[in-house]
C-alpha cells in the first residue's frame, strides 16, 4: 500500500498540467489536494491497483476531477421531463429577444436610471411601467424580485397594523414553504380569517369589516382547485361590495398570464387584464412563469396605491437590477402581437405546440437515436403521454403530448432508473421520465437542436 501513496503525484506537478489555465490559483490547488485527497483514501479502501495510478490515467482523471470541480455551479440542463415552467430547472427559458437585451445590458453602461431626454437621474421603475399598463389596463405599476416580494411590499405599504381579511380557501402554500399568513404577518398587517375551506359569501366580508380594516386580499389557487361543493364571490361583486365600505381591493394572482389560454385548451386562468377590469385596485403576480420572463414580482393597479408603494424604504432591497428589467422589458414587447409571442416566448410556444408538431418531433428524435443504438439491444418506442405547465400553473390540465421512450431488453446490464441516474451525470445532464419500466423523453421541453446532444449522452452511459 505504501508503494501505491509513492505514486502519486505532488501538488507542484499537477499544476504543471493547468499552467496554461485561466483557473485562480488558490482553487485550483484546492482542487488538486481534494483530488489527491481522494485518490489516497481508495487506496486506503483497496480500491486502486498500481494500473490505476499509471501517469496516463492519474493526468486524464485529475483534469476531469478539477474542470468539475472549477466549472460553474449553474450548468445547462437538458430538460426531458415534460415540466414547461419546472421550477428545480429554473422555470421560463427566456426569448432570444430578451437575452440579447440581457447581454447588452450587461456588456455595456446603461441609461437604468438616467433620463436621456433631461440629462439627469432618472427612475428605473419606468422602464417597463408603460408597456405593462398598455397590456394590463393598469394605471401605475411597479416591479419587484419575485411575486412573494411584491405581496409582501404592498401589504407592508398600504395595511402595516390593520387587518386584511382572506378566504380560508386562500390562505395558501407555495414552493419552498412559502405560506400567505407568514408572508402577512412579516408584513405587518393582520390576517382576518373569513368562511370556511370550501364556501365564502359575501356576508362573510361583511361581518368583519370594522375601522381597522385595511383591505381584502384574494388570493388565486393557481396550485390547486377546490372542485365539488364549492364557491366564493366573484371578483365585480367582491370589489363594488369593498368600495362600499372605501377599503380596497388585492388579488395575488401567483403565475400572472397575458393570454387566454382557453383556444389551446387549457381552462381558462384569469389574465391580468380581466382581474385589472373586474374593478380590483391592486394585481400582484410573476414574471418568470406563465409570463415567460425573468423572475420578478409585478404590481399593477391604481396609481394611487402603487405610489404608496413606491415610498416604501424596503423597495430599495426588493429592486430589480438592470439584467432582470431589461429581459423584462424585451419580453413585454413581444406581447403586443400575440401570434408573434406564442412564437418567440419558449414558454408559450411549449405550452400552445400543436400534437401534430410533437408527434413529428418525436419521430425525428425516435430516428436519431435508432441509427446509434442497436436493434438488438433496445426498442425505441413512440408513445402518447402528457406534458404539465407547472410553476403553479393550470393543476389540473395535463398537455399531451408524445415521449421517446427507451425499452432496455437487458434491463438487469441498464434499467430505466439506471439510465435515469446516469444522465444526471453528464455534459450537459439531462432530466427524463421513468414510468413503468421506460425511461421517457418528452419532445414537448427538448430543443430539437439537443436532439444530437441526446444520442452522444445516450451512447456515453450505455
Amino acid at each position: 500500500m505504501s508503494s501505491l501513496y509513492r505514486l502519486l503525484p505532488s501538488v507542484d506537478v499537477c499544476l504543471q498540467l493547468f499552467r496554461d489555465s485561466l483557473y485562480p490559483h488558490a482553487l485550483l490547488c484546492d482542487a488538486i489536494n481534494a483530488f489527491l485527497q481522494e485518490q489516497r483514501s481508495q487506496i486506503k479502501a483497496n480500491k486502486l491497483t498500481e494500473q490505476d495510478l499509471e501517469k496516463e490515467y492519474l493526468e486524464k482523471a485529475l483534469k476531469v476531477y478539477v474542470d468539475k470541480a472549477l466549472s460553474s455551479p449553474i450548468k445547462k440542463v437538458i430538460n426531458a421531463s415534460g415540466v414547461v415552467i419546472h421550477t428545480n430547472l429554473g422555470r421560463s427559458v427566456l426569448a432570444q429577444e430578451a437575452v440579447e437585451a440581457v447581454t447588452l445590458a450587461a456588456s455595456n453602461y446603461c441609461n437604468l436610471e438616467f433620463d436621456l431626454e433631461k440629462g439627469e437621474r432618472g427612475s428605473r421603475h419606468s422602464l417597463v411601467e408603460k408597456d405593462i399598463c398598455k397590456l394590463t389596463g393598469a394605471e401605475a405599476t411597479l416591479v419587484v424580485n419575485n411575486n412573494a416580494a411584491a405581496v409582501y411590499l404592498m401589504l407592508s405599504s398600504l395595511c402595516e397594523g390593520g387587518e386584511v381579511i382572506v378566504s380560508r380557501g386562500e390562505l395558501v402554500e407555495i414552493g419552498g414553504s412559502f405560506r400567505i399568513p407568514e408572508v402577512m404577518k412579516r408584513s405587518g398587517a393582520i390576517l382576518q380569517e373569513i368562511g370556511t375551506t370550501n364556501k365564502t359569501h359575501a356576508k362573510d366580508y361583511l361581518e368583519v369589516i370594522n375601522s381597522n380594516t385595511k383591505a381584502i386580499l384574494k388570493v388565486h389557487t393557481s396550485n390547486y382547485r377546490i372542485i365539488g361543493f364549492h364557491s366564493d364571490v366573484a371578483n365585480t361583486d367582491l370589489a363594488e361590495l369593498a368600495h362600499k365600505n372605501n377599503i380596497p381591493v388585492f388579488f395575488d394572482l401567483g403565475s400572472g398570464s397575458l393570454v387566454n389560454f382557453a383556444e389551446y385548451g387549457l381552462r381558462g386562468e384569469p389574465t391580468v387584464e380581466e382581474i385589472i377590469s373586474s374593478g380590483v385596485d391592486i394585481v400582484t403576480f410573476s414574471g418568470d412563469k406563465v409570463l415567460g420572463g425573468p423572475q420578478a414580482g409585478i404590481i399593477a393597479g391604481k396609481k394611487e396605491y402603487i405610489d404608496k408603494i413606491k415610498k416604501n424604504q424596503m423597495l430599495r432591497a426588493l429592486r430589480c437590477d438592470k439584467l432582470t428589467l431589461s429581459a423584462l422589458s424585451a419580453t413585454l414587447r413581444l406581447y403586443y402581437d400575440l401570434s408573434i409571442a406564442v412564437q418567440k416566448i419558449p414558454t408559450l410556444r411549449a405550452m400552445t405546440i400543436a400534437k401534430e408538431e410533437l408527434y413529428k418531433k418525436a419521430q425525428k428524435l425516435a430516428r436519431i437515436l435508432r441509427s446509434a443504438l442497436p436493434k438488438t439491444s433496445v426498442d425505441i418506442l413512440i408513445k402518447e403521454n402528457n406534458s404539465r405547465v407547472g410553476g403553479g400553473s393550470f393543476p389540473e390540465d395535463d398537455l399531451p403530448t408524445y415521449v421517446v421512450c427507451l425499452d432496455f431488453k437487458q434491463k438487469d446490464l441498464v434499467s430505466a432508473q439506471v439510465l435515469k441516474e446516469r444522465f444526471l451525470q453528464t455534459n450537459p445532464p439531462l432530466v427524463g421520465r421513468v414510468e413503468r419500466e421506460y425511461f421517457m423523453f418528452d419532445v414537448r421541453t427538448i430543443q430539437e437542436e439537443e436532439f444530437k446532444i441526446i444520442k452522444e449522452l445516450l451512447l456515453s452511459i450505455i
